[in-house]
């Protein structure tokens, strides 16, 4: 019906020579050509179709029918300039290929999904400059809601919110000090469950690999990581702390430091799992064994944390459910509902076979 002439060879324009020309797409209805085969005004159609009250129920009916036949799907951008709404959320990672982004991104799309919204991505490189002017610009962009994960901006949002005009939620927010709107893992918790652990397998000597990139959850995870030695009657030691970056690479640097010591750690508690990749592949290079000779405790639980060689003792995240909550969050901002400010999610101690008791013997006892 609105389909371009295509003349009368088997629907297909025909052209010298016998080849035939691509057929024509089929162009989709308007609001005007359903009012024409509806014989009503095209305003009557628009009421119609987000059903409103003012058109009589017998013809509204007709005319869903109609559009329905015709294909006619309205359109996300002349839908939004009625009601001001997009359908759609900006949402801000740190990298596309960060695996704590990816699962935490599954959880937002779900929910997001759910309720009828579109996700557009966009990546923040960890640099707070860049990351600002993403959501400026997805904000220009007339997103209904903004979610940022692994923020480095945080509590900078506060004095730009009402410029901005859109709501926005952080995840595992990482500049220090608190924003209106987030969700966070419990860091403390979760590291001191880690290093407990550890001194409940006989370690003494409990080294950290941190990320001097991480600000707020860096801080929090040492912190739980310095109340747990204190509880459990252990001095702690600045040479047992060291800075690596959240990868692999730096983990490595980091570990090859704390091996060389003159008493060298027995346990290695990392800032996330891709440390402690590396912290793994260090402690390998130097011809020691995990968890014989070093135990190594992760955070995050990343997909691949389980299929490890030995696998990973790790602090779970739940991603998913951390993206869930903040999707659940902004859709009742952008409602203007009342919304949780700041969820705190449970961490939760996952053991598996990088972690093992502490050798005994003369060797433990001299470097205590």
């Amino acid at each position: 019906m609105f389909e371009k002439d295509r003349g009368k060879a088997g629907g297909v324009m025909q052209t010298g020579g016998g080849n035939r020309a691509p057929r024509q797409p089929l162009r989709q209805p308007s609001i005007k050509d359903i009012a024409r085969l509806a014989r009503v005004s095209h305003p009557t159609v628009s009421r119609a179709l987000q059903n409103s009250p003012l058109v009589n129920a017998q013809t509204a009916a007709k005319i869903r029918k109609i559009a329905d036949e015709a294909g006619y799907r309205a359109s996300a951008v002349a839908r939004g300039l009625v009601t001001r709404r997009t359908r759609t959320i900006g949402l801000v990672v740190t990298t596309v290929d960060d695996p704590f982004a990816g699962e935490v991104t599954c959880g937002i799309e779900q929910a997001a999904n759910d309720h009828g919204y579109a996700v557009f991505l966009a990546s923040s490189s960890a640099d707070p400059e860049r990351e600002r002017k993403v959501v400026q610009a997805l904000a220009e962009r007339r997103v209904d809601g903004i979610i940022v994960t692994s923020s480095r901006v945080g509590a900078l949002y506060l004095p730009l919110l009402e410029e901005l005009n859109v709501p926005i939620v952080l995840v595992n927010d990482q500049y220090p000090g608190e924003f209106v709107h987030s969700v966070m893992i419990e860091n403390v918790e979760g590291a001191r469950a880690a290093v407990e652990h550890l001194i409940g397998l006989g370690h003494r000597r409990i080294a950290y690999v941190g990320d001097r990139l991480g600000y707020q959850s860096d801080a929090e995870r040492l912190a739980g990581y310095k109340d747990a030695l204190k509880r459990g009657g252990i001095e702690f030691r600045a040479a047992l702390v060291k800075e690596g970056n959240g990868r692999p690479e730096a983990a490595i640097e980091a570990v090859d430091e704390l091996l060389a010591l003159p008493a060298p750690p027995t346990a290695i508690c990392c800032y996330n799992d891709m440390t402690a990749l590396g912290a793994l592949r260090a402690i390998r290079a130097r011809g020691l064994r995990v968890p014989e000779d070093v135990s190594v405790t992760g955070f995050d639980d990343l997909f691949f944390a389980a299929y490890l060689q030995p696998p990973l003792t790790t602090v779970r995240q739940p991603m998913r459910r951390m993206g869930q909550l903040a999707m659940e969050n902004l859709l009742k901002l952008m409602s203007g509902e009342d919304s949780v400010a700041q969820s705190r999610v449970e961490a939760e101690l996952i053991v598996r076979a990088s972690t093992g008791r502490a050798k005994t013997g003369s060797e433990e006892s001299r470097h205590g």
